[in-house]
């Protein structure tokens, strides 16, 4: 969303981008401004408010009744570059697609899953200019109706779609960079995504949906909204249930179940809202490749397994035994008060509650216990362990659960995975009789949270100037705990069912922080020049308890300094067309899964931080609506951590090893370009162009940088060098019809550049019938049929840890919506 003082007419279904905020409405927009515009939460509700209008039509009156109308959209100027994800964009992807997807054609961001329903959180990869949120880098702030989402890593995080249904998703509003000020996230280096959840329709009504797809994929969905009552009041509730397989081998089994509710109501001179979503979900992974080869022999095969062979070195690949499973309560009230016609003040709690686990499936028993020579506890499932080291791996047992040793001399045939097994892993070994064993690894992750948030916004006369103060208080209290437990399979020649009593509780930890972050502006107009400044701070402490006293407790302080930001907006004599320029100094604090590693000097360790510099143009004029934002990017002292897993297999008994240390930073300049026009009253034509620069610094001692196989100048992982968007839509009476475009360029995988992922385009296609005219019922319907990357395109997803998923190819899917 480009937001700023006037209007932009742009089509609920059509595909005009809503990214800007134009100049000349006619009605009272200083009313609007003071009421909606004192937080970042206020500010992306105020414009989504006004672009939802033709979404609550579609989702509340009839099904049926989408044509190309426009919306004015109004919203506070901004002096940096954002954009908002509009309903054509929406109509691109299938109701059982995750809510991330739905921001990839915006300018300067990327979004890779590893299949079309983005089933799957440990293949999901955001990168926004040179940042990313993916399974080792958690660098752009995510929000949920401008409540912070805790994080989104794997280990304990949680990204918009455990939290958002795709069908109560308003909008999405990413601004890259330098982002609001009141924004609330510690992971903001790269800007920040607000998920914004759709309001309660002022008409009652009951709303169903069903979708069909490949790979088995359904899903059901059914929302009832109340309508006004109590004179000013409304709600909604919604449940859904979605499922698929994966689309490499069928052997997945991914669900997902979502509750959630919303209620806005006027209280005296507050509006309150009060929001709450269970999510509970059931995902089995995809695999990364570690090399140009593996994609080259067989672009379609992950190296994950459907078939339970009973030999444990082959099982670990298992697909049902790579899983992810979470479940994930929030809940926010808020109250937005006008307590004067100069001053209003917007205050709110929340509360989160995460609890799940990643699963993986070692191909062996560890030692745990002493059992003196004779049968193998853990084999026998007569032990549970806590705490403690491993005694060494046991592999294969006789009937009485004594550990046995390969033949001398025995070569094993074994050649998957990771290039083959020794004898210990070779059932051709072993004497016959002889019992496979392996184990069940959980990682276990609970988190909670409870926050405060206060805004305030004074406007006032200086020097008889319009001058506006904008100030505010977040304060969080977080626990995580963290536990790892190792479970036997009843009988590994059988098939993945597990003891539930695991016999070695690896550790056991907890990792309180706290948060407090205050942050003061202040703008001022003069004329058709405004110009604003201001300072924010975040103060954070971290901790580790290890609950069995095996480690050392650590406290670490990631305070930062006091952080500017700044910037000047100028309304140009040319009629629709304004100026821009940003500064803002952002923040990520350590987080606390660095802590995980005891054995880590933390002490030489600092939080990241970037310099974001943003300069761009804003037109509209008639039909078209265009924009420019040049920006620049100095991000210090990144922190680094290699993953455990690689093309040699995982490191399934990590736990205590390993470090995570500062290396260097990254300098990133690039252009975005969007361009929005409606060609006819029936068709329109939107485009984004990306041109980044990325690269590494190194990280000051060329020993680290070779190790770590970084060049000083070497291009960052993940990040596209240009990325083309041009999507076309059309309507005609009671079809709506619409087809999208992607190219996306070269992107490196590893750090030394040695594997350079290949360019590619993609391109989403829909077709919508509405039965408004068709219908004798007085029931409204539509049906879509949406096809995701249309020409099959073969290419490389998501890149993390020096490998990369492979991207997902053409899928079907079709949805119907009734509306009674």
């Amino acid at each position: 969303m480009d937001a700023r003082g006037g209007t932009c007419p742009f089509r609920t279904t059509g595909g005009d981008l809503a990214a800007g905020i134009t100049m000349g409405i006619e009605m009272n927009l200083e009313h609007f401004e003071r009421r909606f515009s004192y937080s970042a939460t206020r500010l992306a509700i105020a414009a989504s408010l006004w672009a939802g209008v033709g979404m609550a039509q579609a989702q509340q009156a009839p099904a049926g009744n989408e044509q190309l109308e426009e919306i004015f959209v109004v919203a506070r100027s901004q002096v940096f570059g954002s954009n908002v994800v509009t309903d054509s964009m929406k109509m691109q992807q299938s109701p059982l697609t995750s809510v991330n997807a739905l921001i990839d054609n915006l300018p300067g961001v990327s979004v890779q899953e590893g299949d079309s329903y983005g089933f799957d959180d440990w293949s999901t990869t955001i990168a926004v200019r040179g940042f990313q949120n993916s399974l080792d880098q958690q660098q752009i702030g995510t929000t949920i109706d401008g409540i912070p989402n805790g994080g989104s890593g794997y280990g304990g995080g949680a990204k918009a779609n455990r939290y958002v249904d795709s069908a109560n998703l308003r909008t999405v509003a990413v601004s890259q960079g330098t982002a609001d000020i009141a924004s609330r996230s510690l992971d903001a280096l790269g800007g920040t995504i607000d998920f914004v959840t759709d309001d309660p329709a002022e008409e009652s009504g009951l709303r169903f949906q069903g979708g069909l797809g490949e790979d088995d994929g359904e899903r059901y969905y059914v929302r009832y909204d109340t309508g006004t009552f109590g004179g000013n009041t409304r709600a909604w509730l919604s449940a859904s249930h979605q499922s698929a397989t994966d689309w490499i081998n069928g052997a997945a089994e991914n669900e997902r179940d979502h509750l959630a509710a919303k209620l806005v109501s006027e209280l005296g001179v507050a509006e309150v809202t009060a929001y709450i979503s269970y999510d509970d979900t059931h995902e089995d992974n995809y695999q990364r490749l570690f090399s140009p080869e593996e994609f080259a022999s067989n672009p379609e095969w992950d190296r994950l397994t459907d078939v339970w062979t009973g030999i444990p070195y082959v099982d670990q690949v298992y697909r049902q035994g790579w899983s992810t499973l979470r479940e994930n309560l929030l809940a926010y009230v808020k109250a937005d008060m006008e307590v004067s016609s100069t001053l209003r003040i917007s205050a709110g709690g929340y509360y989160h509650d995460n609890e799940g686990r990643g699963d993986w499936i070692p191909p062996y028993l560890v030692n745990v216990a002493d059992d003196q020579g004779g049968p193998e506890s853990e084999a026998l499932g007569t032990t549970s362990v806590m705490g403690g080291s491993a005694l060494g791996q046991i592999f294969f047992v006789d009937g009485l659960g004594n550990a046995l040793s390969p033949e001398a001399g025995c070569v094993s045939s074994i050649t998957f995975p990771y290039g083959g097994a020794g004898p210990n892993y070779d059932p051709a070994c072993y004497a016959p009789g002889a019992i496979p064993v392996q184990s069940y690894r959980h990682t276990n992750y609970k988190k909670e949270r409870t926050g405060l948030t206060l805004d305030g916004e004074w406007m006032t006369s200086l020097a008889g100037l319009d001058n506006t103060v904008r100030g505010g208080l977040w304060y969080e209290d977080q626990q995580r705990d963290e536990t790892r437990t190792w479970q036997k399979l009843v009988d590994a020649r059988v098939g993945i069912e597990f003891d539930n009593v695991p016999y070695w509780t690896q550790y056991d930890r907890t990792y309180p922080q706290q948060v407090m972050k205050w942050y003061l502006e202040d703008s001022i107009e003069l004329g058709s020049v405004t110009l604003n400044a201001g300072i924010k701070q975040f103060l954070v402490d971290v901790e580790r308890e290890d609950n069995f006293g095996e480690t050392t407790n650590v406290k670490v302080n990631s305070d930062s300094d006091v952080l500017l930001s700044g910037g000047v907006l100028w309304q140009t004599p040319v009629d629709g067309l304004e100026v821009f320029a940003g500064y803002s100094e952002n923040f990520k604090a350590i987080y606390d899964e660095i802590l995980e590693r005891p054995e880590s000097d933390l002490s030489a360790l600092n939080p990241e931080t970037a310099e974001n510099v943003e300069l761009g143009l804003r037109y509209r004029s008639g039909d078209l609506f265009l924009t420019t934002t040049f920006y620049q990017v100095d991000f210090n002292d990144r922190i680094i951590f290699l993953s455990p897993e690689s093309a040699a297999g995982p490191n399934y008994l990590i736990g205590t090893n390993g470090t995570y240390f500062n290396a260097g930073g990254i300098e990133a300049e690039g252009l975005e370009l969007t361009a929005d026009l409606k060609l006819t009253d029936r068709l329109s034509v939107y485009s984004a162009y990306t041109w980044s620069d990325a690269t590494y610094v190194g990280t000051g001692d060329p020993a680290v940088d070779t190790g770590l196989g970084i060049d000083p100048g070497n291009d960052v992982v993940g990040i596209p060098d240009q990325q083309l968007v041009l999507s076309l839509d059309y309507s005609h009476g009671n079809l709506l019809a619409g087809i999208s475009g992607k190219y996306t360029g070269e992107r490196p995988i590893r750090l030394d550049n040695s594997w350079i992922a290949d360019d590619y385009i993609t391109a989403d296609l829909y077709l919508t019938l509405n039965g408004e005219a068709l219908a004798s019922t007085g029931n409204n319907w539509s049906v879509t049929l949406l096809m995701n990357n249309v020409f099959d395109e073969s290419y490389l997803g998501g890149i993390a840890g020096q490998g990369a998923w492979i991207g997902a190819p053409r899928t079907v899917s079709a949805s119907f919506t009734i509306d009674l």
